[in-house]
């Protein structure tokens, strides 16, 4: 079944589109782009299973990996990468072998990668930022978003300590979905509900997405594709479009541009009813350290 999202008001130079389409799950999706980010590999929340069945029905000529992909903050605190995870990297890098062009913008989580900025390996270029140009002439900054959020960049200490809720959260968010694919229920994240409902936090995604919107406006361009916040969204702020093609963790979505240069996020597992996929559930309890969301 397909999920529908709130329309947006579109850019001057072409219609945005938010709502998804009924998806054929034995049909392979072409795209110009696709954008994806917080997919945290390396952590138990990860949906790596959701996302290699998106991979796996949907193409791109070029596709933005728009940062905090692997986890490094979690992975130096304890090891954690089952084979769907590895799966997930094999997938991507196929892809780049078959001739996508791969860009890697890191962002907060996977920080380290910063340090090659500007090299190409097996396919993939590594970028601090990159401008996008769109089929139809929209001109679109890709940054992950870290640089704009206070607390990661002045209080990254106040980061690591204060995710202990969410943490659990995600943990709850697990067990959840798995008891309502026992009922033959759909993929329902209770961490992002929470969030969404949660009033400071609603202010800090305003607020930043703002402070985004500002950077995008200050650089020229027409909008912005972000990540970090883990907050699917498009809408105009003043003259930019705004952007977050959201994460793998709770909501499981992307950001695709189509072949005439429309924009589409689309709600994968919402999408795809996930009841009929049987993800693995990890019977480990929940991990004591701290796990940043964003």
């Amino acid at each position: 079944m397909a999920t529908r999202l709130n329309k947006r008001k579109g850019s001057e130079r072409g219609m945005v589109a938010t709502r998804s389409e009924p998806d054929n799950p034995t049909k392979s999706r072409q795209y110009r782009t696709i954008f994806l980010s917080d997919i945290h590999l390396g952590t138990r929340g990860c949906q790596a299973e959701y996302l290699l069945d998106f991979l796996k029905h949907n193409d791109a000529e070029i596709i933005y990996l728009v940062g905090d992909i692997i986890d490094g903050w979690r992975l130096k605190r304890s090891w954690y990468w089952p084979q769907s995870h590895n799966d997930v990297v094999q997938k991507l890098l196929r892809k780049a072998r078959k001739g996508a062009k791969l860009v890697y913008v890191p962002g907060n989580h996977d920080e380290a990668l910063r340090q090659y900025i500007g090299v190409h390996f097996g396919g993939v270029v590594v970028a601090q930022d990159m401008i996008h140009t769109t089929a139809d002439g929209k001109r679109l900054l890709v940054m992950h978003g870290d640089a704009f959020d206070g607390v990661v960049r002045y209080a990254r200490w106040l980061a690591l300590l204060g995710d202990s809720a969410y943490t659990l959260a995600l943990t709850v968010n697990t067990w959840f979905n798995f008891a309502r694919r026992k009922l033959g229920l759909g993929y329902w994240s209770l961490s992002a509900y929470l969030k969404n409902k949660v009033k400071n936090a609603v202010k800090f995604v305003d607020s930043f997405e703002r402070a985004v919107a500002q950077e995008a406006r200050r650089r020229g361009v027409d909008g912005v594709v972000c990540g970090h916040i883990h907050k699917a969204e498009m809408r105009t702020i003043g003259d930019i479009l705004y952007i977050n093609d959201g994460d793998w963790v709770e909501s499981c979505t992307a950001l695709v541009e189509h072949h005439d240069g429309r924009l589409e996020i689309i709600a994968w597992a919402e999408q795809r009813n996930f009841s009929m996929l049987e993800r693995r559930v990890d019977p480990s309890p929940p991990d004591h350290d701290t796990e940043l969301a964003a």
